[in-house]
Parts: structure tokens; sequence; C-alpha cells
């Protein structure tokens, strides 16, 4: 997520999402965060949709910000990113239900089918470990 926080607003940067699903579940997506992390939305770069901050240091001394929860409607499927290799040996991730994972990113294609307590209980995970790991 190498990009950076924008003034566009969520809904204008939402409301241009034409593929059915991909609206719904954002709008699933943006009310679970929201409710989650207790903080607004705001857009990352062109096209994810962010919610607080999470500094980071790397051991060579690179750093930056990023999202602390965040998630992008793409073509392909709902992309919902996590802190990287936070998630990968969830038992979350073994009853959410059909999904696919990359460094750091959850892919879901259908919410519908999804198991949104196992969702939620991901998102909180990651980002109160992003918390934690600000403070």
């Amino acid at each position: 997520m190498a990009t950076g926080r924008t003034d566009v607003p969520v809904e204008v940067f939402l409301d241009s999402v034409t593929h059915r699903v991909r609206r719904r579940d954002a709008d699933t997506l943006l009310a679970l965060m929201q409710r989650v992390t207790g903080e607004e939305a705001y857009m990352w770069g062109p096209s994810i949709v962010g919610f607080g901050e999470y500094r980071y240091r790397y051991d060579s001394g690179r750093e930056g910000v990023t999202p602390a929860a965040a998630f992008s409607p793409r073509k392909a499927a709902s992309t919902v990113y996590l802190l990287p290799g936070f998630a990968e040996d969830s038992e979350l991730l073994e009853r959410l239900g059909p999904h696919t994972t990359g460094v750091g990113c959850l892919y879901l294609k259908d919410l519908a089918v999804v198991d949104l307590d196992m969702l939620t209980d991901l998102v909180r995970e990651s980002y109160d470990f992003a918390v934690r790991s600000a403070g």
C-alpha cells in the first residue's frame, strides 16, 4: 500500500464502483471497519478505503505510514488488507468461508457466503495489533 492519504471523499469513490457485488460488499466492509476501528474512513491512494494509521519501522531503518485497517473493491474480488503475515496461520481463516490470501491481503469474491463474524474478528485482531504496535 505504498501511496498516501488523499482528500477524495470515500462516498465519491464508492459511487464509482460499478460491479454490483463489489459495491454491495464495499458498503458492508465500510460499516464493519468503522464499527471495529471506531475511525472515520478516508481514501488511501485512488482505490483503498482506510481507517486509522499504522506507523511501521523495519529493522533496515525503512519506515512509513499505512492504514491500520483497509479494503478495496477490486475488479476480481474485494481486498481486505491485514497486517502482513498477521492472519496466515489464523484459525479464523479456516472458518471464514471462500477466500484466497496474499501477503497481507485477504481476497473475498462475495461477502454473502462469508462468515461476517469471523471477518470482523480478523479485522479486529489485525487492527488491535496495529494499535498496540504503535503505542
